[in-house]
């Protein structure tokens, strides 16, 4: 049976801390177009992706224009534009600068062998996690192989696991500022029932879903911290309803997790 991950997540929005007087509209402008693309992975035309990013036609010309002189931006069989290579090179230097990425890689290995299941890591930003490594299992689709993808921290066992970690009222603050929309019909969307997972997690030490990103997925996730209430991501391990129950895959696999994920922590 094939598994995707638990769900897609909007890119958050622009961080705190910055000072406004030091913000440049047309950078902005500029990652506005390439971002454009995560809702819409598909080559644009240049009037599409005006659309897309919020701006008009001229302005989306020349930005265009120039990430496709930086490699920024390619043309798609079809004339349109896609992303190009070059943003492969800086997911590479963002991967090969993480030092919690470098300590991860043979841990994460060995956790793969010993699981024979999906193992991934995921790092928490916020309203969103997103997978940093994606070590695949025998049976996967071809979103769940790919780094870099976002999913909701409320609707994820990752950012419960994460979640878990944060005092009471950090919880409150995300779950009210998510969009919780279903990813699929068995998704928690309610504050109460997630506050019930939230809370499982820290009585356990890991978080679990079931089938509420994928139908016929189970995944189970626990907390990587950088220290008490600072949670940097999670370690994941997903299976197949077709080969586990609930119970028999949280037995088997929660200990695996579980010690992965403090061999990271610290």
């Amino acid at each position: 049976m094939g598994m995707d991950d638990e769900g897609d997540g909007e890119a958050p929005p622009r961080s705190g801390g910055v000072d406004d007087r030091l913000f440049l509209q047309s950078v902005a402008r500029a990652l506005d177009v390439l971002e454009a693309f995560a809702a819409s992975p598909r080559p644009m035309s240049l009037g599409e992706l005006a659309q897309a990013a919020g701006t008009n036609k001229s302005a989306a010309q020349r930005i265009a224009q120039t990430l496709l002189s930086r490699g920024y931006l390619e043309r798609g069989r079809d004339g349109g534009l896609v992303p190009g290579r070059r943003i492969l090179d800086r997911s590479f230097d963002y991967l090969r600068a993480n030092p919690l990425i470098e300590r991860a890689m043979p841990v994460l290995v060995e956790l793969r062998k010993a699981a024979n299941e999906r193992v991934d890591l995921s790092l928490f930003d916020d309203l969103t996690t997103i997978y940093a490594v994606r070590l695949q299992s025998k049976r996967e689709t071809f979103y769940a192989t790919l780094a870099g993808r976002r999913v909701p921290t409320f609707a994820s066992s990752g950012g419960r696991a994460c979640l878990a970690q944060l005092p009471d009222e950090a919880v409150d603050d995300i779950l009210a500022r998510s969009d919780r929309k279903p990813l699929t019909p068995k998704t928690l969307l309610e504050p109460a029932r997630i506050w019930r997972k939230v809370k499982e997690a820290r009585r356990d030490g890991y978080a679990y879903a079931t089938e509420e990103a994928l139908i016929g997925e189970v995944v189970l996730s626990a907390a990587v911290l950088a220290g008490p209430g600072r949670p940097l991501g999670a370690v994941h391990i997903a299976g197949s309803l077709s080969e586990w129950t609930p119970d028999e895959f949280r037995k088997r696999f929660a200990p695996l997790a579980i010690e992965a994920a403090r061999a990271l922590s610290g």
